[in-house]
C-alpha cells in the first residue's frame, strides 16, 4: 500500500522523482552527493534578536499543533539514522533551550541511538542551569554563536545585553563535557574589529572559534553582498594580530576552512558560504520545527513529513517520501547569480 492509496498527501514532484533515482537507501541526490549531516529545528522561538537572522520582534509564532512532539521528533530521527544512513544529528532553533522537553529530545534519541552523536547549537542563554541536564541526557557537544565579547557590541547586534549569560553558558558546557566547545560567528561590517579580540577570548578558553559569511537568511531582508565581511577581509584583520598558516579542512564535507594559529596546535576555522561556496560537497538534510523536510537552506521546496507522519504513514513510507525530497536537491545556492532570490523563510525560521 502507497501513501496515496491511504490518503496521505504527497507533493507530485517527490512522487515522480522516484521514476529516475537509484533503488538506494540513502539520502542520495541527482549530483552524486550523498546527506550523512541532519539538522532538526525544534523551534522557531528565540532569546535574542541577532540582527543578521531575527526581526526585531521576533518570528511569527509556529501553533503549537504544528511543532513536531518531542516523540515525533525521535521517531523521526531513529528513522532517519537506521533507514537513510545519517551519521550525526543536531537540534536547532531558533533557540533549542527554549523548549522545556529539549531533555526529553536528547535522552529519547540517545536512549535509541547510543553510537549516533547528538550536537546542539545554542546561543547559551540558560545553558549555564541545564548543560550538566543536558549531558547526562546524551548531548555530545554544542556549537554556541557568539558575535562579540565586547559588551556594547553584543547588545547592539542582539538587541539583548545578554553577554553575560552567554559566557556563563559556555563555561558550564566546558565544564559538563560538552567538548571541544565550538564557538560560531558572524562579523558584520560595524564588528569586524572585533575579531582579534573574539579569537583571543577563544584562545584562553580553550573554544574552537569559527567564523562565518554572513549569508541571505535575515528576516528584514537587508543582506547585501556589497556589506557583508568577506572571509579575505577577516583573514587580513586576524593576521594583523595573529599568525596565520592555512591547513585545509579536517573532513572534504566539512565546511569550514582551517588556519592554525601562532604555529598551533589551536585553530581558527572560516566557513565561507558565499564567496568560497562548497555546495558541491554538502552533505546536510534538514527538518524544520513544522515537520517540512528542506534539502538546502536556499530552496523554497518542502517536502510535509508531519502530515505523513499524524496520517499513519510507516517509517518505509516516510523514508521513501526523504529519499524522493533528497533526490531533488539543488546543485548549488546560487547566491552570486543575478537573478538569485533569498529563501522565504529565514534562517531562524528553517533551522541552522
Amino acid at each position: 500500500m502507497t501513501l496515496v492509496d491511504i490518503g496521505i498527501p504527497v507533493l507530485r514532484d517527490a512522487v515522480d522523482a522516484r521514476a529516475d533515482r537509484p533503488d538506494v537507501p540513502y539520502l542520495l541526490d541527482r549530483f552524486g552527493r550523498i546527506a550523512r549531516d541532519l539538522r532538526v529545528s525544534i523551534t522557531e522561538r528565540c532569546s535574542l534578536r541577532c540582527t543578521y537572522c531575527m526581526p526585531e520582534e521576533g518570528l511569527p509564532a509556529i501553533p503549537a499543533d504544528r511543532l513536531l512532539s518531542a516523540a515525533e521528533i525521535v521517531r523521526v530521527v531513529e528513522l532517519a539514522v537506521r533507514m537513510l544512513g545519517i551519521h550525526e544529528v543536531r537540534f536547532t532553533g531558533g533557540e533549542p533551550l527554549m523548549r522545556r522537553d529539549l531533555e526529553d529530545i536528547i535522552a529519547g534519541c540517545a536512549q535509541r541511538l547510543p553510537d549516533v552523536p547528538l550536537m546542539m547549537t545554542t546561543n547559551a542563554i540558560g545553558l549555564e542551569h541545564r548543560a550538566q541536564r543536558l549531558a547526562d541526557a546524551g548531548l555530545r557537544r554544542v556549537n554556541i554563536s557568539l558575535d562579540s565579547v565586547d559588551r556594547a557590541e553584543f547588545a547592539k547586534l542582539t538587541r539583548r545585553d545578554r553577554l553575560p549569560a552567554v559566557l556563563a553558558g559556555i563555561r558550564a558546557a566546558g565544564r559538563a563535557g560538552l567538548a571541544p566547545v565550538k564557538v560560531n560567528a558572524v562579523l558584520m561590517p560595524d564588528t569586524l574589529a572585533g575579531a582579534p579580540e573574539l579569537l583571543a577570548w577563544c584562545l584562553d578558553e580553550g573554544c574552537e572559534l569559527r567564523f562565518i559569511e554572513e549569508m541571505p537568511l535575515d528576516a528584514d531582508r537587508e543582506w547585501a553582498r556589497a556589506n557583508m565581511v568577506t572571509a579575505q577581509q577577516l583573514l587580513d584583520m586576524l593576521g594583523s594580530r595573529f599568525d596565520l598558516v592555512e591547513v585545509g579542512r579536517d573532513d572534504p564535507s566539512a565546511p569550514a576552512e582551517q588556519w592554525m594559529v601562532n604555529g598551533g596546535p589551536a585553530t581558527v576555522g572560516i566557513i565561507a558560504s558565499v564567496t568560497r561556496s562548497f555546495c558541491e560537497t554538502c552533505d546536510r538534510t534538514r527538518l524544520t520545527a513544522d515537520g517540512m523536510i528542506r534539502s538546502c537552506l536556499f530552496s523554497d521546496h518542502e517536502v510535509d513529513l508531519r502530515g505523513p507522519l499524524r496520517a499513519g504513514a510507516s517509517d518505509a513510507e516516510l523514508a521513501q517520501l526523504w529519499r524522493a525530497a533528497m533526490w531533488q536537491k539543488w546543485a548549488g545556492h546560487g547566491i552570486n547569480a543575478e537573478d538569485f532570490v533569498p529563501p522565504d523563510r529565514s534562517m531562524g525560521a528553517i533551522g541552522g
